[in-house]
C-alpha cells in the first residue's frame, strides 16, 4: 500500500470573488486566476496523481480538468463530495450570513454534528455522504498492495475541513481555525485498522494545534514548498481563505 489521499479545495471562483455563499451545484465557474492555480498545483507535484476525482460543482470540474491537462490524466466525477449545503443562506454575501455559516461549522467541529445550517444540512449529513466515497477509494485503490501513487480529490473548503478532522483525529480547534485557501490540500495517509493520519494541512505539517488567543499566524510547522500541496503563491486580498467553497 503506497499513496495518499489529497483533498484539494478548488481554484478561485467568481463566487469567491463576490464573497457569495455558493454551495448548491452547479455553482459559479473559475476565474482565470482559479484556472492558473489549478495548473500550478499540478505543475508543483513531484509526480502526477494516479487518480483524479472531483465533485459535481462546476468549479471543481474545471479545477480537475486543468490539473488533468497538466498531469496528462483524465478526471472522474463522483457524487457526495460537494460543499456543505448552506440552505437559507445560499447566494448571500452579507456579513451576517457568513457569520452564521461559520457559527454552525464551529459547532460541528465542537462535536454538535446534528445542528443544521438554517434550512440546510447538518454536519452528520455531510459526513454520511462524504466519508463513504473516501472509504471506497481507500478499499478499491489505496489498500491494494500493488497500488502506488496519490489520489487527488477536488472538493470544497468547509466540507474538507470537517471530513479530514473527523477521519484523522486532527485537533478540532485546529481544524476550525485553519481554513484552506484555493487549491490548498489536506493530505491523508492510510494507516493500520482503517485509520488515517493527516500528514499535511495546507502549508502546515504536524504537529497540529489550535491557534492560541490573538495568534498572528496559524499553528503548525510550515511544509517545504517543493512538491507540497500548498497553494504556490500567497493569497491576495481577493483570495483570502473563506469558510465555504
Amino acid at each position: 500500500m503506497s499513496g495518499r489521499l489529497l483533498l484539494v479545495r478548488h481554484g478561485q471562483s467568481y463566487g469567491n470573488i463576490d464573497r457569495r455563499l455558493d454551495t448548491r451545484p452547479p455553482g459559479a465557474e473559475l476565474t482565470p486566476l482559479g484556472r492558473e492555480q489549478a495548473r500550478n498545483f499540478a505543475r508543483l507535484r513531484p509526480e502526477a496523481p494516479r487518480l483524479l476525482v472531483h465533485s459535481l460543482a462546476v468549479r471543481a470540474v474545471q479545477t480537475a480538468t486543468e490539473m488533468g491537462d497538466v498531469a496528462g490524466i483524465g478526471a472522474l466525477e463522483v457524487d457526495g463530495i460537494h460543499e456543505v449545503q448552506a440552505g437559507d443562506l445560499e447566494g448571500r454575501n452579507d456579513d451576517a450570513a457568513h457569520d452564521e455559516f461559520r457559527r454552525v461549522c464551529l459547532r460541528w467541529h465542537l462535536g454538535e454534528l446534528d445542528v443544521p445550517m438554517p434550512g440546510g444540512e447538518s454536519g452528520a449529513h455531510v459526513l454520511d455522504r462524504f466519508v463513504p466515497v473516501l472509504t471506497e477509494l481507500r478499499l478499491r485503490y489505496l489498500d491494494d498492495e500493488a497500488w502506488t501513487g496519490d489520489i487527488v480529490v477536488v472538493s470544497h473548503g468547509a466540507a474538507i475541513r470537517l471530513v479530514a478532522s473527523a477521519l484523522s483525529g486532527v485537533d478540532r480547534g485546529f481544524a476550525a481555525d485553519n481554513h484552506l485557501a484555493n487549491t490548498d490540500a489536506v493530505a491523508l495517509a492510510p494507516i493500520a485498522d482503517g485509520r488515517w493520519s493527516c500528514v499535511q494541512w495546507g502549508a502546515l505539517v504536524p504537529p497540529f494545534a489550535p491557534e492560541p488567543p490573538d495568534a498572528p499566524e496559524s499553528s503548525g510547522a510550515a511544509a517545504p514548498p517543493p512538491g507540497s500541496a500548498a497553494s504556490p503563491e500567497p493569497a491576495r486580498a481577493d483570495e483570502r481563505p473563506d469558510p465555504m467553497g
